[in-house]
């Protein structure tokens, strides 16, 4: 209001000023004075201007200094406290996950079982937009652990640094966030990679996205392990780096656009009985391979892992192959022998519904509603895989009649979207398993008497 009173007083001495200008004729003595007036209106609009600025400026200060107010936000993807400037940040979120799990023709293994797979209380947030954070509670276990709890520092897109405790970059199926999985459970491969482990890593995006790098020093683990103490007090450090290529990223609607081609890698040392795996597991998650109580880790450690990840509208494909390499003894004292165990697996989805695959899983356009005749989105999977174990391992590092040698998976699923927040999967898994040549007519444990046959359905809730 002030600034319009300001220019309404400055345009009303304007025009009176030309008013009298346009007066003729004018004897000398009004002429003289006519001039005098014009100079006093001039010098009062230049002061006018001046105090109009003033207080644009003083405005100015004051929109900066006042503090904009907080925004919640409250969807399917958590709870969000920000900032007004967005600079700053904080996201509550959860995951709950019931499983049923349905054995047949087991000869009697006791196994059926509802299960608490994961419950988890999740916060991660970012600070001045170059800060982030993310800890990860489970309380789905036998006890409360940490299993994410780690700082990022971003300089820029080609570059960011993190710390602290998070996935380790070997595994492809394994780096897929948990609620995102086409199957319930990961597949053989994942046996062989590292999970979460303790270290420092950078990463990036370079080349307009094309490319996607991530490279670290970890605490180190053996096949399949997770830190859980959250020490490892020794002088041996794995190394750990992964290069994602997509190559066409930027080609519009070429058939190869969503075409990622990858391969990861670590290599470390260890020299205990916490250096070898302490098992191999099926989809249903039974263990069907274990070392010796008595082996051993005793020198350099490896893993190699050649990817492929495809997306195409609704179509989706993975594919990882995995070698893990290990120095062992049978025993302290023992002859340190290399062992080398091999797995891959190939899994695809489809949405039948239309909606996009990737991998950060689907995103239904509609939620399940009866009322509005509409059921959110379906996609069916399928998967084959296989683990082989190095036929040096029987029968002095591991035992012929307790562990089988190979193990080969087949599996078929749906999932069925029925919101952003909540989805229901069902899935069968066949496993065949392959016996050592010296193992008993009968093996000592049961699950390797027979196939395994499973029936697994999950409920899930995430937000």
């Amino acid at each position: 209001m002030r600034n319009r009173n300001l220019i309404s007083l400055s345009s009303a001495l304007a025009a009176f000023a030309l008013q009298f200008g346009a007066v003729a004729p004018l004897r000398a003595d009004d002429a003289s004075e006519i001039a005098a007036l014009r100079e006093q209106i001039r010098l009062l609009d230049q002061k006018l201007r001046v105090l109009e600025r003033k207080h644009e400026l003083a405005e100015e200060a004051a929109a900066v200094a006042a503090p904009t107010a907080a925004k919640v936000t409250v969807n399917d993807r958590g709870y969000t406290l920000a900032s007004g400037d967005a600079a700053s940040s904080i996201r509550l979120r959860g995951l709950v996950q019931l499983d049923a799990r349905l054995f047949s023709g087991d000869g009697g293994i006791v196994n059926n079982a509802f299960v608490l797979r994961r419950a988890r209380l999740i916060s991660e947030g970012q600070l001045g937009r170059k800060f982030g954070f993310s800890i990860f509670t489970e309380f789905g276990g036998a006890t409360v652990s940490v299993l994410d709890a780690n700082f990022t520092v971003r300089l820029d897109r080609g570059l960011q640094f993190k710390f602290g405790k998070f996935k380790s970059p070997v595994g492809l199926e394994q780096l897929q966030n948990d609620p995102v999985t086409f199957f319930n459970e990961r597949s053989l491969a994942t046996n062989l990679v590292p999970n979460r482990d303790i270290g420092i890593e950078g990463s990036g995006e370079l080349w307009g996205g094309r490319l996607n790098y991530q490279a670290g020093v970890f605490n180190g683990l053996a096949d399949g392990g997770s830190s859980l103490n959250n020490t490892d007090f020794d002088n041996s450090k794995d190394f750990v780096g992964r290069v994602m290529v997509t190559p066409f990223r930027n080609v519009a609607a070429s058939p190869v656009q969503g075409l990622s081609l990858g391969i990861a890698a670590s290599a470390g040392d260890a020299r205990s009985a916490s250096g070898r795996t302490s098992g191999y597991r099926t989809d249903g998650q039974q263990t069907f391979f274990t070392y010796q109580a008595s082996v051993q880790a005793d020198g350099q450690n490896w893993r190699i892992s050649p990817q492929l990840d495809y997306r195409r509208g609704p179509l989706g494909l993975m594919a990882e192959h995995v070698q893990s390499t290990a120095n062992l003894r049978p025993a302290a004292g023992g002859a340190k022998t290399e062992l080398q165990n091999r797995a891959w697996q190939v899994a695809v989805g489809y949405v039948l519904t239309g909606e996009d695959s990737s991998f950060g899983g689907v995103s239904p356009r509609t939620n399940f509603d009866l009322a509005a005749g509409t059921w959110g989105a379906f996609e069916v999977v399928a998967r084959v895989a296989g683990l082989k174990i190095d036929d040096a391992a029987f029968p002095l590092f591991a035992s012929p009649a307790v562990s089988a040698a190979r193990a080969d998976s087949y599996a078929l699923g749906l999932n069925w979207f029925l919101g952003k927040a909540v989805v229901f999967k069902i899935d069968y898994y066949h496993t065949d398993f392959g016996l050592h040549a010296l193992a008993p007519a009968i093996p000592t444990t049961s699950l390797l008497r027979q196939d395994e046959k499973a029936l697994t359905s999950r409920f899930q809730l995430t937000f």
